[in-house]
Parts: structure tokens; C-alpha cells; sequence
């Protein structure tokens, strides 16, 4: 998505041209941020992309920050909206970054490093110095342009980037070797236009391997953009949905222009447009790159449907409920996208590293072509070991590091319906050792039923207490007050509905029936923990035992009048999702404490607890109080320190609780509020991706630790033996161009991952 408005501010992304290194990224950075109306902005390598932040009532436009971005010396433009696929001018075949370039440049540099390659072999031939500047020459100045062109424009700006440590590098050697061949026309074994040529192809061989590899990475966002199919078979409004040859009255009309509450034909066979409710038909819906489900779902009348998804069987009609931005599937995008531009803390570190690097090394090499001309007495061999230095120690690999980590690892994820919106995740999801639980909606299917419903009074007749409990719960969506407006409707019941009524949030509800024996009468249907201090409590208690010890949700229907006491007890009961008792399990084998929170009674809360294995359970709590216990919980550590909880709910009522954890885990069968408060959303309503979720954060976080590792390593190591002479300026280059490529091949890995049952 290019832009979207959060609270009072307006974010924007921009896709950043001419970024090579960490250096580049922290110029553009430091150049936003600088911006008097920018109140934030995050540059990605990755992701060539910026993501902006502007200050609410900001007078700053986005051109004026676009042609910020231009006058620092990169191009700029703002993002494409989701859907296009269009690929990138520079990584075309003779772009910056393209094919082309890098096989010219070898064609040309191939006559100047074979006589290398031959002198083994005991052949000794090597070019005229006329035909080895005809051949250097192109490939310095025509193919190697653009580092020049960058590296000024780096300079300018008082900075430094690769291009300035590559175009200072081969012209120092190119200069060199000009300079030898004036002073002996003929001695052309000391002349060094391979080695200026090699690194130059070598430096463009590993960008075009970059740019092969950073494409990978983003496969995902890619592969959920070709979900949107162009256009709609839109029915026209006054169409009788199955009379007739309806299927035949439709038009097709580009996606942007539908709307909701059109009505939307969908063949078999083809993608879902939009997102909606089937109105007619039944068929097997495969969303697989959306939720991670790999068996189709059968959807019938009623159901709802997810755009992008794939129709099977059935020919359906889909009255419309959200299309473009604000479906599902862009949301989904946007997550995505949003993890893979934000930046993990650990960046930080990089962040400052790189931007003393650049000038860092070339004071390097500077000391280094002094000090070999001093103890050498060589001014050529000291210029090509200052040029090793310049080159090995371009910090392309340590800008790519962590970003190409986070957008493998979350695109992987999100292909298997993990969501990890917040990088940050990923820091913390290594050092879990607790994760709480939910109980209703997310260790259990979330649609309980009513099992027992006992009248406590004489004065009414079944039917009209059921009516009567039954319309205080008109209007609300809680699971509880579904299945009680179920039960009504099983027993074909009339609901009374309240003149007034009061959601008491975790406690029930309060209102006045409209009608019926107590119309006008203040009534309460709350849950039986709530009674603990109640003059009736004994008495609701002796009647609910059996109930509570079958491990069932018990509600109270109570008359408030002075007087009065209770009316009726009902029992839900909500089964355990299939798979409660293997996602245990699994986390148990990653060594993490379960917990479970729960409303209902301590005894029903056990047995569900005990049932499925859960290490502890804490019942009869109120919703604000599930913050308070995972703060207890973030600090049980026996030693002293602290233990790092996760949270997983999907209520409204979870949403406080999901902000305090270390980690946040929402499932999206639930409410808006609990996905927006947690930092990783599960697709589907499966407990067991808690286990995934954590294990692919996990593997991230290794990678990104490996590749800082082997970036920081490469670098240390690397310079001091180019100073050495221990690395020519040609092993140089390729050991710079093999350093990027392996640090995106290793992040490219977890591209393999796969969820432990699958």
C-alpha cells in the first residue's frame, strides 16, 4: 500500500532507487528524518523502499520529500499500489543491476585475466598495452559509470558509500597501470587493467546476484499480489438470484469498480474478487496462500469468503463486503509489508557501524598504501594493496543482513497464515519461555451451545425465562449470547428485547425486558463467578455443583429487585478445538510453560486445563485483570530476572493483556482490536501455528545473527589481509561480490522452512 492514515499522522512508502549499501541507507535515513515535517522514517536495502511518517497537520507534501530524496542523489517515487507486479527498470536485462551488463563486462575482461589464468600452464602471452587500455577503458568508464556517478553524488553530500570505495579502487589501479605504461611502453607485465576490469565485473556480478536474491525474498508479497484477479462479474441489482438463466445477466467490470453490497458471480474455477457472504450456492474454497489451510474449506450458504481465494466446484453469488484496501487480503499485504520495511532493533547496531565505515576505510587504505611504499619502497604495490582494502571492504553484506532475514523469514511465514507484523518479534521469540492462553475462541472452537437451562422460579413458565435471557442478549456478538438467541430459536422462543441494556465487560449484561412477566424490571444474566459475594450465592451454587464439576460455562439469570434472587441457570458448553492437546504438546517440546486464562469457574477452567495438559490455570478472572497476571507472570523467575510471556487470545477483552506480553499472538477468527494490539496475527483459528510462529522466529533470529556474523567477520578479517597482500585486487572484488550473495543465500534458506505437521 503506497500510503494509508494512522491516527493523526499520514504514512507513505517510496521506492528508493541507487541504494548499494548500509551507508546509502543511513544517508537516506538521517536526509528524511531531517525534514521538519517528517516525524519518522525507516529506510530498507532489501526492500529499496522508505516508509514515512508524516507529523499530524504537517505542511509537508510528497514531492516536497521525493525531491529531498533527488537532491541527496538517489531517485525516488512513490510506491505502486498492491497488485502491481511490474518489474523494476534497473533489474531489467541491460540495467543497472541487469544480466547484460555483467556479461559485457566479462566478454570485454576476458582477454586482459586469461594470460593469468595460462601461466600455469607454462604459456606466457599477454595483450599489448594498446589493446589492454581498448579494453579497460569501457568497462572502467561506460560499465563502471554508474559507481562514479553515485560515489561523486556520496561525496558531495559528505558521506561515502560502496560506489565511492569501488570507483576510488579501480581507478587507483586503472590510474596506475596508465601511469606504468607512459613510463614503460612495452612492460606490460606490470601493468594492473585486469585487475580494475575484474573488479568492476565482479562488483556487478555480485549486484545482479543481489538484485536475483532480494527478488526471492520478497516472493511472497508477489505471490499474494497475483491473488487479486483484474476484474468482477458484477449481477445487475435487479437480477432474481436463481430463476432463470441468471448466470448469463452480468457484467465484468474492472475490480476498482466494485462496491460493497454488489452482488458478485463467481464461476468455478476462478479467484474470488472480493470479500463478502456466499447469498447462493455451495462449494470447496482453497485459501491456502491466505490462511496456510492446505485442504480446501467447504463453504456453504452463508458463509464467508475471503478475496483472492480459490472458488472450486460450485458456482457461487458473493454479496459484497469489502474490496481493494480494505479486504483481507490487503490487509495481509500490508502487515507483510510493514514487517519487512520496519527495521529490528538489533539494526541499530548496523546503523551506527555503517556510518563511520566508509570514511573508516579509507583512512585504512590510505595508512596502508603509505606504510607498504614506506617499508616496501614500492609505490605500485602499495596502491594495489590500498585498492584491496577499498574494495573487500565495501559494506554491502552488512546492509543486507538483517533485512534480507526479516523478509525471507516473514514471507515464509505468511505463506503458512503466520503474520509477523512487528520485527521486534522476532528478538523476543527466542527468549519465550511462558505462553498464555485464552481459553474460549482459542483453545476452544468458540461456538458453545446451551446444554442445560434449570428455571429457579415458580411464577414463569421455561419458555418465558428463555425469551426473556434470551432478548437481553439481542444485538451483542459474544459466543455466549449467540448460542442462548440459538437456543431460543431451537425452541422456537420469541426474545423479548430490552427497552434498555448494559454490556458489563467479563460480568454480562443488565437490562429492562420491553414485555413479558418482568417488562420494565432491572434483570441481570451474568456469569456465576460474579456472584461470589451475593446473598444468593449458596443457593445458586447448590444448583449449578453438578453443572460446574461437568467442567461446563455457567450464566445466572437474576432479578435485581431487593427482594427477588435468582431466576434461572443456564450451562454452555464450547468443545476443544481438535488440535488443543498436539499445540501443547508441541510447545512442551520447545520447553515453554503453558498457561490458560479463563472466566468461567475454577473447576471448569481445570478440567479444560487438565484435559489438553496445560501447566497452570487461572480462573474466575475479570478481563482487566489478564494484563496483571502476565506482568506476575513476566516476573516469576526464581532467580531473580525475568521469564518473557507470550499472549494468545482473539476477544476484545484479550486486547490489554496482548499488549503487556513480550509477544502478542491474535487469531484472525477473532476481533479487530486483539490483531491490531498483538505483534503476530494467525491466520487461522489453529493453536497449534503458536508453535510455528515461534519456531520460524526463531530460525529468523538465528539468521540474523549469523548473517551479522559473517558480515562483521568477513570485514575484520578481510582488511587486515588485504593490507597484507594477502588478496590481490581481483580476489578482492570476488571475495566483496561472494560476501553479499552468501549473506542472501543464507537468508534465502529459510525458505525451506516448513510448520513441524505439515
Amino acid at each position: 500500500m503506497s500510503s494509508q492514515n494512522d491516527s493523526n499522522s499520514f504514512i507513505f512508502t517510496l521506492d528508493i532507487g541507487g541504494m548499494t549499501c548500509a551507508s546509502c541507507v543511513g544517508r537516506v535515513e538521517k536526509a528524511l528524518n531531517r525534514i521538519p515535517g517528517v516525524e519518522a522514517a525507516t529506510v530498507n536495502l532489501a526492500t529499496e523502499q522508505a516508509k514515512v511518517r508524516l507529523k499530524a497537520n504537517s505542511e509537508t507534501s510528497i514531492d516536497s520529500v521525493i525531491a529531498l530524496v533527488q537532491k541527496t542523489g538517489y531517485e525516488a517515487k512513490l510506491s505502486a499500489p498492491h497488485g502491481n507486479t511490474q518489474v523494476n527498470q534497473s533489474h531489467s536485462f541491460w540495467g543497472s543491476d541487469g544480466l547484460g551488463r555483467v556479461l559485457l563486462s566479462f566478454a570485454l575482461s576476458a582477454p586482459l585475466f586469461l594470460p593469468m589464468l595460462l601461466m600455469p600452464f607454462g604459456i606466457h602471452w599477454a595483450l599489448s598495452p594498446k589493446w589492454q587500455v581498448i579494453l579497460a577503458t569501457p568497462v572502467q568508464f561506460i560499465l563502471g559509470w554508474r559507481f562514479y556517478k553515485a560515489g561523486f553524488k556520496s561525496l558531495m553530500a559528505g558521506t561515502g558509500n560502496m560506489d565511492l570505495l569501488v570507483a576510488l579502487g579501480t581507478s587507483a589501479a586503472y590510474g596506475l597501470s596508465i601511469y606504468q605504461m607512459m613510463a614503460s611502453p612495452h612492460a606490460s607485465h606490470e601493468l594492473y587493467f585486469e585487475g580494475s576490469a575484474v573488479i568492476i565485473c565482479m562488483v556487478l556480478l555480485g549486484k545482479w546476484l543481489e538484485a536475483r536474491a532480494k527478488q526471492q525474498t520478497s516472493e511472497a508479497i508477489r505471490a499474494l499480489q497475483k491473488l487479486w484477479p483484474e476484474k468482477a462479474k458484477v449481477l445487475d441489482p435487479s437480477v432474481v438470484i436463481g430463476e432463470g438463466a441468471f448466470f448469463k445477466q452480468f457484467r465484468e467490470l474492472p475490480l476498482e469498480q466494485v462496491f460493497p453490497k454488489d452482488r458478485i458471480l463467481v464461476l468455478p474455477g476462478e479467484r474470488i474478487p472480493v470479500d463478502g457472504v456466499i447469498v447462493f450456492g455451495n462449494s470447496h474454497i482453497d485459501e491456502s496462500l491466505l490462511t496456510g489451510e492446505s485442504e480446501p474449506v467447504k463453504k456453504l450458504l452463508g458463509a464467508k469468503v475471503i478475496g483472492g481465494s480459490l472458488n472450486g466446484e460450485g458456482a457461487l453469488v458473493i454479496d459484497t463486503q469489502a474490496v481493494g484496501v480494505e479486504s483481507v487480503l490487503s490487509q495481509i499485504i500490508t502487515l507483510v509489508e510493514d514487517a519487512q520495511t520496519q527495521k529490528a532493533p538489533i539494526q541499530k547496531l548496523v546503523d551506527r557501524v555503517s556510518a563511520i565505515f566508509v570514511p573508516s576505510v579509507i583512512v585504512i587504505a590510505a595508512l596502508t598504501g603509505v606504510a607498504n611504499w614506506i617499508y616496501l619502497d614500492s609505490a605500485s604495490i602499495a596502491i594495489l594493496r590500498a585498492v584491496s582494502v577499498l574494495v573487500i571492504a565495501c559494506p554491502c553484506a552488512l546492509g543486507l543482513a538483517t533485512p534480507a532475514a526479516i523478509m525471507a523469514g516473514t514471507g515464509v511465514a505468511a505463506r503458512f497464515g503466520i503474520l509477523i507484523k512487528d520485527p521486534q518479534v522476532l528478538e523476543l521469540a527466542h527468549r519465550l519461555n511462558i505462553v498464555a492462553f485464552d481459553k474460549t475462541g482459542t483453545l476452544t472452537i468458540g461456538k458453545p451451545r446451551v446444554l442445560a437451562f434449570i428455571p429457579l422460579t415458580n411464577t414463569s413458565t421455561e419458555s418465558a425465562l428463555l425469551a426473556t435471557a434470551a432478548g437481553l442478549q439481542m444485538g451483542s456478538e459474544h459466543p455466549l449470547a449467540k448460542a442462548l438467541l440459538d437456543a431460543a430459536k431451537n425452541a422456537g422462543v420469541n426474545p423479548i428485547p430490552p427497552s434498555e441494556s448494559q454490556a458489563l465487560a467479563g460480568i454480562g449484561i443488565t437490562g429492562k425486558p420491553s414485555s413479558g412477566p418482568w417488562a420494565g424490571q432491572s434483570l441481570a444474566l451474568q456469569s456465576i463467578a460474579s456472584f461470589t459475594s451475593n446473598a444468593h450465592s449458596a443457593e445458586i451454587l447448590s444448583n449449578a455443583q453438578a453443572l460446574l464439576d461437568a467442567g461446563n460455562t455457567v450464566s445466572v439469570l437474576m432479578d435485581q429487585a431487593p427482594q427477588s434472587g435468582p431466576l434461572a441457570i443456564i450451562a454452555f458448553g464450547d468443545e476443544l478445538k481438535p488440535n488443543a492437546k498436539e499445540a501443547i504438546y508441541s510447545l512442551h517440546q520447545l520447553h515453554i510453560r503453558t498457561v490458560m486464562l479463563s472466566g468461567d469457574n475454577s473447576a471448569a477452567a481445570n478440567r479444560v486445563g487438565q484435559s489438553i495438559g496445560i501447566d497452570e490455570v487461572f480462573g474466575q478472572i475479570m478481563p482487566s485483570n489478564k494484563a496483571d497476571i502476565i506482568r506476575t507472570l513476566q516476573a516469576s523467575d526464581k532467580d531473580g530476572g525475568r521469564q518473557y510471556v507470550a499472549m494468545v487470545g482473539d476477544g476484545i477483552n484479550d486486547a490489554p493483556a496482548l499488549a503487556t506480553a513480550d509477544v502478542g499472538m491474535a487469531m484472525s477468527t477473532g476481533t479487530d482490536v486483539a490483531m491490531q494490539a498483538a505483534g503476530i496475527t494467525l491466520m487461522r483459528g489453529d493453536p497449534g501455528l503458536v508453535a510455528d510462529a515461534i519456531d520460524i522466529s526463531k530460525r529468523t533470529w538465528k539468521k540474523i545473527q549469523q548473517n551479522l556474523f559473517w558480515a562483521f567477520a568477513f570485514n575484520s578479517t578481510g582488511i587486515p589481509l588485504a593490507a597484507l597482500g594477502y588478496l590481490s585486487p581481483m580476489l578482492a572484488g570476488s571475495a566483496m561480490a561472494l560476501s553479499s550473495f552468501c549473506v542472501l543465500s543464507n537468508a534465502l534458506l529459510l525458505k525451506r522452512w516448513r510448520p513441524a505437521r505439515r
